[in-house]
């Protein structure tokens, strides 16, 4: 029982915290991944890529996918149900409170100058959030942290991912064929590619 209410705790924080949409959830994630030992950063990586090209909001993907796998590990099916029900619940709950408590004093937080500048001042703590979330997963797909740790070299890098990265740089960039294609062609793509090449 005692897993249920931390995954609710901790999804909860994330949902309180996390301003500016799922990716702004992402450093959060790499935090619980220290934090709690129930998934790694390379486990968030796949989050990313699995949740990006999925349907539905990435935080609350991520927040689903996590329950289901730490609730499956302390109890089978029906536990990793409910863990992620419970997850999901505790990444949505602070963002429902909110909107409750803003549609019940909406006339007055309308013209309210503070609440405007909160939200000014929210508005570059959600880009950082997000700017980090995307150093983070280019840093995790270009190179080998175990490599990066101990010193500076060719083999750090991560020749698969940056040939993937350039080639999909090209493809939607310069190529006048390919660059108005759906973006949904190139995550497909990729996918292939990365199941194909191992990565």
């Amino acid at each position: 029982m005692m897993i249920f209410l931390r995954l609710f705790y901790e999804f909860f924080k994330t949902g309180l915290f996390a301003v500016g949409g799922g990716m702004a959830t992402i450093p959060f994630l790499y935090n619980m991944a220290d934090a709690t030992g129930w998934f790694t950063r390379i486990d968030v990586d796949n989050m990313i890529a699995v949740g990006e090209s999925t349907p539905g909001p990435i935080g609350v993907n991520m927040a689903t996918y996590v329950g289901y796998l730490t609730g499956g590990n302390v109890g089978g099916v029906p536990a990793a149900i409910l863990g992620a029900v419970v997850a999901t619940l505790g990444l949505i709950t602070p963002s429902i409170i909110v909107i409750l408590i803003i549609a019940s004093f909406l006339k007055s937080f309308r013209d309210n100058r503070y609440v405007d500048s909160a939200f000014y001042g929210l508005r570059p703590a959600s880009t950082g959030l997000i700017a980090a979330a995307g150093l983070s997963v280019v840093v995790s797909n270009l190179f080998f942290s175990d490599e990066l740790a101990q010193d500076f070299s060719f083999a750090l890098f991560n020749w698969k991912g940056w040939i993937l990265a350039i080639v999909l740089w090209l493809l939607t960039n310069k190529v006048k064929q390919t660059k108005g294609l759906h973006p949904i062609l190139f995550i497909l793509a990729s996918a292939v590619v990365g199941i194909l090449w191992g990565m």
